[in-house]
Order: structure tokens, then sequence, then C-alpha cells
């Protein structure tokens, strides 16, 4: 049982989503009438000594009455509890603070008894707080869980329960509601701050057909709602069982001083019975005294520093990476972060946005870009793929109005085609337009398609072609970019020591060049998902510790063989979250080295915890055994070995403020340049 379970039974304290129930309040006040009992028999001793030289008979009286008292009232509790654990068979550390109160009180050192139980009580509410306020990431997120929503039903708005809704219902969310649940935005746009959600400070620009997250806030505008998901099943719901989840595991070092635990209560009583037994008991004051040093040494034996030093340091690194939008499901995935050695990247939607933008527009002869752009995105309209949303996008931009199409055809992965104006217009790949003799293209055509798609693949493209009636209008090239801070990270990564960054891809040998030349990284190009799992397995045998990052969607096999899976824009995806160790719910990838830095970080603390710790323990019981350090000053130096711990890992906390400060600032960047290009075109 570890130190804050013992002090949860003797006190009556609960814990209940991070709050202190049950009789907690009572126990506090009965805390404090010990100690004020406590505090007052060392007063009355004190002025019996300044005015009468030594403590009268009834003074002596007054002072070992409500030195009793308080002891009985302090340490009984704990003894009980110490008691309950032998009977039950379980030896823990309980029994040590236990054995030393216990001690103190038949030797009839009452105050001195009372001492130890007061500051052991007060050492070990700082461990429950301790524990209570390490889950404030969690307090948090529930504090933030909207309870009241407004529906719309035929026209008429309500206030319900969030609690009710379901898929399909519509809602309204007014300037500074949160959010209620997932949900597509049907009318209305709006700023919305998602840090909870994304861990990005800036609040984001939402507008009608955006997803947004229930529990985030809604800045400006009025919105109206149509909710996916509610309850649990929302991101929310999900970030919340990830915290709990991650919080429950242990890593190897806490497992193996829980393994070890069995023999330090032996071990330390054996010591003790030696110092009291060698002790010189040939006098009532010297067997007083042998008593004292080994009541001293219980209290110091006590290891609640190292009962601290683990679960702390974690929980504080748990929350600051939440704080920065990266959630990690287990410690054991935070622990495992700082021996990586190698990261395969996915390439689409993980270094580059997964978002398909036009490059570039070649007509042929006498047409004209916006005439080929026209033709294409007439067709085009009618698709949902992403190649034909960025034609259509840019098309949008340029203000072209689309003429009705007919007979319109998609052949999946290949194109489009239909009757634009009476003429049939087909759009797509090469390989398609050559095989595909419906689109009436000559010998002169084909080797026209031929030579472009040839020449243009080495710069890396995605190429459209468009036809009109057997005539070859020109082409499209569209590029998938990279992410503005990926070649940032990568630089980063490789600062921090690790020694293979490869970029896997099922993408052209052109794409994925271009991609790495940015990166200055390894490439695999034309990799298939079977092939993928192979490259992490030699990477693995080589003696590499493996991370594989992704979209969380796509190969899944590559993902569960990686040391570590790291999901990339988990946010709103199911599988995003489920399918990897490490969810970073939004697509920056400097928080892949933010978390590499801080596992290592996390990892310095608990060994500088643990060193002092055992440090203290050691030092402190050498102290107790030559008789240089009393009880009372024992208990007090526990209670500050304990501070010692709990602020050295609250340093964590912090962590990742270098990293805000650097989205902050490119955020700024892109603001001014945005500013700048509007400017300009006024």
């Amino acid at each position: 049982m570890a130190a804050h379970d013992f002090i949860k039974d003797s006190l009556g304290v609960e814990e209940e989503t991070g709050e202190m129930m049950g009789g907690l309040n009572y126990q506090i006040v009965m805390m404090l009438v010990g100690g004020g009992l406590l505090i007052c028999s060392f007063i009355a001793e004190l002025m019996s000594d300044r005015w009468y030289g030594s403590s009268s008979g009834v003074v002596s009286d007054q002072v070992a009455f409500m030195g009793m008292a308080a002891a009985l009232i302090l340490g009984l509790p704990l003894v009980v509890v110490a008691v309950k654990d032998l009977l039950k068979g379980h030896s823990h550390f309980n029994e040590l603070v236990a054995l030393a109160v216990l001690a103190a009180f038949v030797n009839g050192s009452y105050q001195e008894a009372a001492a130890i139980a007061f500051f052991m009580i007060i050492s070990v509410l700082i461990e429950t707080r301790t524990a209570l306020g390490a889950r404030q990431s969690i307090e948090s997120l529930v504090k933030i869980t909207p309870t009241k929503a407004h529906l719309l039903f035929e026209g008429e708005e309500s206030e319900v329960e969030a609690a009710t809704l379901k898929a399909g219902d519509l809602v309204r969310v007014r300037p500074g509601d949160n959010i209620p649940a997932d949900g597509e935005i049907v009318s209305g746009n709006s700023t919305v701050d998602q840090a909870h959600i994304t861990g990005e400070s800036v609040p984001a620009e939402k507008e009608a057909g955006d997803f947004v997250f229930g529990g985030t806030i809604n800045v400006t505008g009025v919105m109206d709602i149509r909710v996916t998901k509610a309850g649990d099943e929302t991101t929310l719901g999900r970030v919340k069982e990830l915290i709990l989840q991650a919080e429950s595991t242990r890593i190897p070092i806490a497992r193996m001083i829980d393994r070890y635990s069995a023999w330090y209560s032996p071990t330390i009583l054996m010591l003790v019975g030696l110092v009291w037994f060698l002790g010189d008991k040939s006098t009532p004051g010297l067997a007083a005294e042998a008593a004292n040093r080994a009541v001293t040494m219980l209290v110091v034996a006590c290891p609640c520093a190292i009962i601290l030093a683990t679960p702390t340091a974690m929980v504080a690194g748990l929350s600051a990476a939440s704080r920065l939008g990266v959630l990690v499901k287990s410690v054991l995935d935070m622990e495992a972060a700082r021996h990586l050695t190698a990261i395969v990247f996915d390439k689409t939607g993980t270094l580059t946005t997964g978002m398909l933008e036009v490059s570039r527009l070649s007509p042929e002869g006498e047409i004209s870009g916006g005439e080929l752009l026209s033709v294409a995105a007439s067709v085009e309209v009618n698709s949902k793929h992403p190649v034909a949303r960025a034609v259509v996008k840019v098309a949008k931009r340029a203000g072209i109005v689309f003429p009705d199409v007919g007979d319109f055809e998609e052949v999946p992965g290949k194109g489009v085609r239909g009757l634009v104006k009476g003429c049939l217009v087909s759009v797509g790949r090469a390989s398609w337009l050559i095989d595909e003799a419906d689109c009436g293209l000559g010998a002169e055509g084909i080797e026209r398609v031929g030579g472009i798609h040839e020449s243009q693949d080495a710069d890396g493209l995605s190429v459209l072609f468009v036809v009109r009636d057997g005539v070859l209008l020109g082409w499209i090239g569209l590029a998938d970019n990279t992410r503005e801070e990926a070649a940032g990270a990568m630089d980063e990564l490789r600062e921090l020591g690790l020694k293979r960054l490869i970029i896997v891809t099922g993408d052209r040998e052109s794409v994925a060049k271009r991609v790495a030349s940015q990166m200055h990284t390894e490439y695999l190009a034309e990799v298939l998902p079977e092939q993928k799992l192979a490259v992490v397995d030699e990477l693995k045998e080589a003696g590499h510790r493996v991370a594989v990052i992704g979209d969380g969607v796509n190969d899944a096999p590559a993902l569960a063989a990686g040391d570590i899976s790291i999901a990339m824009g988990a946010a709103g995806s199911d599988v995003a979250i489920h399918s990897a160790s490490v969810a970073l719910m939004n697509n920056n990838l400097n928080r892949i080295p933010f978390l590499i830095r801080l596992s290592r970080l996390t990892s310095r603390v608990i060994k500088q915890n643990l060193f002092f710790g055992a440090g203290f323990i050691v030092l402190f019981m050498v102290l107790g055994a030559t008789g240089s350090l009393t009880a009372i000053w024992a208990a007090i130096l526990h209670v500050v070995s304990g501070l010692v711990v709990i602020f050295n890992s609250a340093r964590l906390v912090r962590a990742g403020e270098d990293v805000e400060a650097a989205d902050a600032r490119m955020l700024a960047l892109s603001q001014s340049k945005s500013g700048k290009r509007k400017g300009g075109g006024s």
C-alpha cells in the first residue's frame, strides 16, 4: 500500500474525480484538535520552565495529559490501519510509522508520539493532495465538459442536459458557450478555442462544413451544429480516457520498488532492533535514549520521498504533454521515447499537409489557362476526390462559373468525364487517358500525353490531363506541400541524436524524392504496407529503437510493429486515437522532438528524486542511530523531503513553454506574411 493509500484509509480520504470526499473534513478537524493540544502542551511546558525554573507537578501533569490526548487523537488512526494491514498479511511501510508512534507512547514520550503522528499526517496529506493535484488535467477536462445544450427541434429552441444529446441532434451555440458535443457546423461561422483538445493556444476559424469538438469554447459567432458524437464518445471523452489510462500504468522502476518493498520493512526493523540492542541500557535515562534512537530511525525509514519520486514526475510529465496536445497512453511509452534512435515517417498527412494544391497550369496551343481550368473544374465539381476539390477550389477563387454537366461518370483512382456544352470532357491520369478509347485521343495525342507525363514526373507533381472531344487542352500540376515546421523538426531530431530518419511512402519516386530533399532525410518510395512492416523489422534487427509516425488510419501493421507508434492529427479520429501509443491531437511535428526531450527530462527528474530519497534515508538513519537527530526533527525533515520531491517534479509541468513560444512566433510570422499578401493585392 502506498503512503497516500495509508493516509487515505487512516483519515477517511476518498478520491472521486480528483476531489476529497467522505469524512475528510471531520478528520482534518480532529487533526487540528490534536495538533492544538500538542502545541498547548509545548507552550505550557515552556512557560512553566520560564516562570518556575522547572515544571511544577501540576503543570507536568497537565503537559502529560495534553500530550497523551494529542498522541491518542493523532496516532491511534495510524496504529489501527497498520494493525489491520498486518492482520490481512500485508507488510508495507505503514507499520514503521505506527511502530514509531507506539514506541514513543509506551516510552512515556507523549509529546514525541503526538509530534511524530502530526508531522507524518501532514506529510501524507501533502502526498494525497499531490496525487489529487496531479489529476488536474482530468479535473480541467471535467470542468469544461458542458452540462447544458440548446437543442433545436422543429424550429423551437429548448435547453436540455448535454448528456441527453445523441447523434443527429441540432444544437445552437452562442459566443462564450462550450460546444456540447462533437459535430459539424450546419450554419454560421465563428472562432473556436480548442486548446484543451489540440494543445494549440490560438483559436481556430470555423465555418459551415467544418468539424468542431465537444468541450471547446465558441468565442465569437453563433453556430448551429449537427451532433455526430455525444457524451463519452466525443473526442473530449476519449482524451479523458487516455489520461486516466496513462496515469494507471507504471514504469519498470516503480514496479521494481513495489517488488522489493516486502523486504524493506523487515530490513529496517532488523537495523532498528540492532541499534536498540547494542545501546547502553544500564540506567533508565540511557534506556530511554536507546529507545528514542530507535524511534527516530523508524520515522526516518518511512520512504515517502521514494514513493513519491516516480508518480509525481510521471504525472507532471503527462500533464505537460497533454497541455501541448500530446496524449500518451502509457507511462511506458513516455519512458520508452527517450531511447528512440530511428523514426519511420509516413509522408502524406504527416510530413505533408495531405491537401493537394494546384501549383501549375500548362495549356496547349491557343488554349488559355482560364479556359483550361474552367473546362476541368466543370467536370471535377461533381467529384469528392481530394484532387477534384483542389481544382474546384482554385476555380472558385478565380470566379469561374460552372456550366451544367451531363452523363457524369467517375472512374475510381483514374479520373472523371462528362458532357460540357455538348462536348465530351475527360480529366484524369495519363495512363487512363492513353488506355481509354472513348476519350478520342489519336496517336499524336497519346504520344504527347506520354511525353508530358514522363517529363513532369521528374518534378514530383501529380498531373491531371484535360481532354475535350479527343483534343488535349493541357495539364494541371498538383503538389502536396510539406508542413512549414517539418524541416525544423527533422533538424531537432538529428540534434537529439536520432540516427535514422526515413520517409516510407507508397507514392511515386519523384514525389518522395522532392519531400525527402526538403527534409534532408532518407526515403523509400512505392512501398506497400507489408513492405513498410519489413522496414521497421529491419531497423529493429539492427538494434534501433523505432518510432513509426503516420495518420493512424493507414499502415496499421507498421504502427503496431514500432516500439512506439505516433498518430498525427488524432483529434476527432477514433481510429487514430486507438491505433497508436501516442496521439498528437494537432499536426505540428515539433511535438515529436518535444516528446523525446520531455521523456529524457522526466527520467532525469525521477533519478534525482530517487537519489535524494535514498540519500535522505541513509544519512538520517545514521544520524538517528548515533543520537544526533531527535524523532520530532526526523518527522519534520520527513515532511521537507516529500516537499523537495514534489517541487522537483513540479518543474516538469512547465516543460514545453519554449515550444509554445515558437508556435506563437510562427503564427505571428504567418499572419504577417498573410497581411502583406492581402495588402499587395488591394
